[in-house]
């Protein structure tokens, strides 16, 4: 017979305990087999190993150096069998320890602040979060990606690997998914910070915020479902081995169990903050908390504790102090309180929480579906006439009702800022948003929480929280602003006498039209039939592709026609039309240009935007000429003219526009001030080249996929593992859709390229998962160079 919703209850295992401060993050370790692993704010990681009664700590992990905020499991592999554990800090450092060590094997550094959320991925990938606001992926102890676009702390990552996406939740209040370190989508909905996610399916997955609501969200962008049950911030999020149903837990005390999308079970613990849950393979929880406990539930008989130990727990429970103002229970009136006689009327709903009056205390009880039952939870202090407790009348603010309304004075001369509180609110979550809102130093942070704790009180929540419990958003007592910079991008070398392959559609007779139809054929790198004495003749590449044959009377011709349709104001005059021409004859007898020729160039390119082709492909035959890649690509003018160059390529130009850039893009590389120009701006270069597969058209993605792969080209003499990765992500996600032949044999010429650099451009490879889409192209055989090549590369990746 099939359980039903309430067949599984949970109930009390047993309680980790050991740290001295709160269990920031708990994870299900490979190493010992159904081990726990728990991270606290006490700067120790502890590994837990089940016993025949319930866990034992195996051993200590030390190393960070301020408290710990995050914690995840990268899976066994051959160097590391049992796999790692990996654990985020306030230093802003990730630590990666093996199961059975107490230091780490190593430390990954890079971040600027707090690394507060981890997930792996495959092939040993790592994802990190950060307040610094970015997040990063990390393979073979080095950065390989940064993702930059959240305006506010990431909370939290996830990782959809087999559709190469990657999720970010941020205090922003959004979600953004990446693939190959672009933004493909935000998704907007809730109205606090972002700070859970969990993977449900290859196009679902479930967010949790501080707005103490769960959504679920397709890949396209659309949300599902939302959910409510807690009445304060979720800070976790885990699904259970169904894969179906899940756990949150929060700031209102407790754990919640959702099967079917209905919250169908309230744990409540005796303690304020429950900052983590996580669900074991054996279809147990674990539930890390600000008293310093980490607590296992189960549905298993054999699993859950003694009734002694139970009654215990739920007396725990029932004798927790819980400050009225703190609950959201402030301007209670004891004579309008029922008495105990009201615990007779059955709840709504899992969880729903009533006060009842006993002589002078009020007591706090939560309803159990499971248990047809109203539980006590925990004694009311706080109610009306505490003089510990701020008055019950409110300060309007924006239209909002709040206990305080702080002003705030940071500058001398300047006005004071208006800082709204609540006591339900967390004071460093509060600081945060205001540093956000008024756009100030993260460097405030402590001084802001801090003045807000003094002049509330300070309440205390709890029997057994330490001083400094109450920070969900630093965890620790004292900020430390990072003054690393994320390392820039380096600048690329390439080969300024390499040899130029490839061939020009423009060879039609007359007259002069951007080939960007389907009619022309588009250029190709040369194909290279096997021979004995060279077994791969495709990769690595080492020599630049370019575009290099065109009609140019069709280019100048066309131009004039252009010209002479503009109004006047517009146009070119005769002057600087007869410098283009000079400049074309000059730049293919191997003169030198002029002043004069360049400034005309650079007025062409500034023609209205239907109009400017013919003028950017003057420019994509002379950037191959030295004296004009160092006119525009130099370190003075080159910021100007890529901009320029960017806005003609940006979707709201022309298909002519935008191949003909991507065709540039290709020539720059021909002298060292190009490649470094484009090196220095491989990310916006490379978001252009993939905006580019959305039109169906082959020319376009030809001069797109030809730009990748010259950046795989310049990568071969040096540049960063993280530049190396943006270009196999980005080239890997071309390679799902791409259906050019020429196209797509040079994604491949560039994959192979990439990866044959050194073991860590494989090993980055192999974790984007390519291996099946390339494995699909190994039959082509028209034209034949394509399937050769790809069995090239599966070779490799094997």
């Amino acid at each position: 017979m099939a359980a039903t919703m309430t067949d599984e209850i949970f109930k009390f295992s047993c309680n980790l305990e050991g740290h001295e401060m709160d269990v920031r993050a708990v994870a299900a370790a490979y190493s010992p087999n159904g081990s726990i692993i728990t991270a606290s704010r006490d700067r120790t990681a502890r590994i837990w190993a089940p016993t025949g009664s319930g866990y034992e700590e195996k051993h200590c992990m030390r190393g960070h150096e301020n408290f710990i905020a995050a914690v995840c499991v990268l899976p066994p592999n051959d160097k590391y069998p049992n796999g790692l554990i990996a654990t985020g800090g306030n230093d802003h450092k990730i630590n990666m320890y093996k199961p059975d060590s107490q230091v780490p094997e190593y430390t990954l550094s890079g971040h600027a602040n707090t690394v507060c959320t981890l997930a792996a991925g495959k092939f040993g990938t790592l994802l990190s979060g950060s307040w610094d606001t970015t997040a990063k992926v990390w393979l073979n102890q080095r950065n390989v990606m940064t993702l930059k676009g959240h305006e506010a702390a990431i909370w939290a990552v996830a990782l959809m690997p087999t559709q190469g996406l990657m999720l970010t939740g941020s205090a922003d209040k959004t979600i953004k998914m990446w693939r190959a370190g672009k933004c493909e989508q935000t998704f907007v909905g809730h109205s606090d910070c972002v700070r859970a996610l969990a993977i449900v399916s290859e196009v679902e997955f479930l967010s949790a915020a501080n707005d103490s609501s769960i959504r679920r969200w397709l890949t396209t962008g659309d949300c599902t479902q939302q959910l409510q049950a807690h009445t304060s911030f979720i800070y976790s999020i885990a699904l259970l081995p169904n894969g179906a149903d899940f756990v949150t837990s929060g700031e209102d005390r407790t754990v919640r169990v959702w099967r079917q999308g209905v919250c169908c079970q309230t744990i409540t613990l005796p303690a304020q903050s429950v900052w983590c849950v996580a669900a074991l393979p054996n279809g147990d929880i674990v539930a890390g908390s600000s008293d310093g406990v980490a607590r296992v539930f189960s549905t298993n008989p054999d699993r859950i504790a003694s009734a002694e130990a139970q009654d215990l727990y739920n007396r725990q429970v029932a004798a927790f102090s819980m400050p009225a103002k703190a609950q959201a229970f402030g301007g209670i009136k004891m004579e309008d309180l029922p008495g105990k006689e009201d615990l007779a009327k059955p709840g709504t709903k899992d969880g729903q929480t009533k006060l009842i009056r006993v002589g002078d205390t009020v007591e706090a009880y939560s309803w159990s579906v499971a248990d047809a039952n109203w539980n006590k939870i925990g004694d009311v202090v706080g109610t009306e006439g505490d003089d510990t407790q701020p008055s019950s009348s409110k300060v309007m603010y924006e239209g909002k009702e709040y206990d305080y309304v702080f002003n705030v004075d940071l500058e001398e001369g300047k006005p004071a800022l208006k800082l709204p509180y609540n006591i339900t609110e967390d004071p460093w979550l509060t600081a945060q948003r205001f540093i956000h809102t008024h756009d100030l130093s993260q460097q405030f942070l402590e001084e802001i929480a801090n003045f807000i704790i003094k002049n509330t009180k300070g309440v205390t929540l709890g029997v057994a929280a330490p001083p400094s419990a109450g920070d969900p958003f630093t965890g620790g007592s004292r900020y430390i602003p990072g003054s690393q910079p994320p390392p820039g991008i380096p600048r690329a070398g390439g080969d300024p006498t390499s040899p130029r392959t490839g061939s020009d559609p423009f060879t039609g007779a007359g007259r002069y039209i951007p080939t960007y139809g389907t009619s022309s054929q588009p250029s190709q790198i040369p194909s290279a039939a096997p021979q004995a004495k060279q077994p791969n003749p495709y990769f690595p590449k080492t020599s630049f592709v370019t575009f290099d044959t065109a009609n140019a009377q069709a280019i100048l011709g066309k131009l004039k026609d252009f010209n002479t349709a503009l109004d006047e104001s517009c146009q070119l005059d005769d002057a600087s039309l007869g410098h283009l021409e000079q400049l074309l004859l000059n730049v293919g007898n191997s003169g030198s240009p002029t002043a004069d020729q360049l400034s005309a160039l650079w007025r062409a390119l500034h023609l209205p935007v239907d109009k400017v082709f013919p003028a950017i492909d003057i420019l994509r035959l002379v950037i191959r000429h030295p004296s004009v890649n160092q006119h525009f690509c130099n370190q003075t003018d080159g910021p100007q003219f890529i901009s320029h160059i960017l806005q003609l390529a940006s979707e709201t130009s022309t298909p002519a526009n935008r191949m003909l850039v991507m065709r540039t893009f290709s020539n720059a590389f021909s002298h060292p001030h190009g490649t470094q120009l484009l090196a220095a701006n491989r990310e916006a270069v490379v978001s252009a080249a993939l905006q580019c597969q959305g039109l169906a058209n082959k020319n376009l993605h030809v001069a797109a996929t030809t730009v990748l792969l010259n950046f795989a080209v310049a990568l071969q003499g040096g540049g960063d593992i993280e530049a190396r990765s943006h270009c196999l992500s980005a080239a890997s996600t071309i390679l799902d859709s791409e259906s050019d032949p020429e196209a797509l044999f040079r994604l491949l010429v560039a994959i192979g390229t990439l990866m044959s650099v050194d073991d860590n451009a494989l090993a980055i490879a192999k974790s984007l998962d390519i291996l099946p889409t390339i494995r699909k192209h190994c039959a082509v055989k028209d034209p034949a160079k394509v399937g050769d090549c790809a069995q090239k590369v599966v070779q490799m990746l094997l």
